[in-house]
């Protein structure tokens, strides 16, 4: 079957693209200039632009056109090392995710709404608290950047009997961010567990992080526990799946382990 000329004409471009025709941060023709260059149709256009979108290659069509993407390479989320005291606190990073981002070698931002409030009857569940009664958590809800462009939405819970009136609460936690002041509170993360789910975007997650509604999302719930088993911070991260890989490794047993006895 014949390739779709829409298909060979975001090909074509995504070519362009990774060419350095187009820069990151460029704009791309009018779709009225490539159909007058005898591209396409103006609907093979739009559509072939609309493909590009959708592979994270260009941040959609803006008031001043279609842009290309400032992040062309995926950000890769280590979940191995990724939360480790020396990768955190790298170069004073605020954090697992600004460290991330300034390898890449772009600044990392967050937009950080700070409240007392109630969570979801899931994290309730998760952190022990009541469901109904007020003020049981802090919340952390922030929108992160990579140069400008947002990348990830993260909201972090954590139980007020440990968390209020504590840096925590403070719009700049410090170096390596919650983590290292939780450590430092004697509430240090021992356990991680991480559930991932590919799912469709809300409304608001897809305005935020400016892409198409049709786009999936990973959203990963982070369940981090201390060494007495208690559940001292969940976080769910929203991300748009073209911008990042995830990347988790782990040991197994030897061939030369003993098998467990029924």
């Amino acid at each position: 079957m014949a390739t779709p000329r829409w298909k060979q004409l975001a090909d074509e471009l995504a070519n362009e693209i990774s060419e350095g025709v187009y820069l990151p941060g460029a704009k791309l023709p009018k779709i009225a200039d490539l159909v007058a260059a005898g591209r396409g149709s103006r609907t093979t256009v739009q559509r072939a632009y609309s493909e590009l979108t959708e592979r994270g290659l260009t941040i959609g069509v803006q008031k001043r056109g279609t842009i290309v993407s400032p992040i062309l390479g995926k950000i890769r989320r280590d979940g191995t090392g990724r939360y480790m005291r020396v990768a955190r606190e790298q170069n004073g990073a605020r954090g697992a995710f600004a460290a991330e981002i300034e390898r890449l070698g772009m600044d990392p931002v967050s937009s950080t709404d700070i409240s007392r409030g109630c969570p979801p009857a899931r994290i309730a569940e998760l952190l022990d608290v009541d469901p109904s009664a007020p003020d049981t958590v802090l919340i952390r809800a922030r929108i992160m950047s990579a140069s400008e462009i947002v990348v990830q939405l993260a909201t972090s819970y954590l139980p007020g009997s440990i968390a209020f009136g504590t840096q925590l609460e403070q719009q700049d936690t410090g170096p390596g961010g919650s983590k290292s002041r939780l450590e430092e509170l004697g509430h240090g993360q021992r356990t991680i567990t991480e559930t991932i789910n590919v799912r469709p975007p809300s409304p608001s997650e897809a305005s935020t992080l400016a892409i198409p509604k049709e786009r999936q999302v990973y959203e990963i719930t982070h369940v981090a526990r201390s060494a007495e088993g208690r559940v001292v911070e969940v976080c769910v991260h929203v991300v748009s799946t073209p911008l990042w890989t995830l990347s988790y490794t782990w040991p197994i047993d030897p061939p030369d382990a003993p098998a467990d006895e029924a």
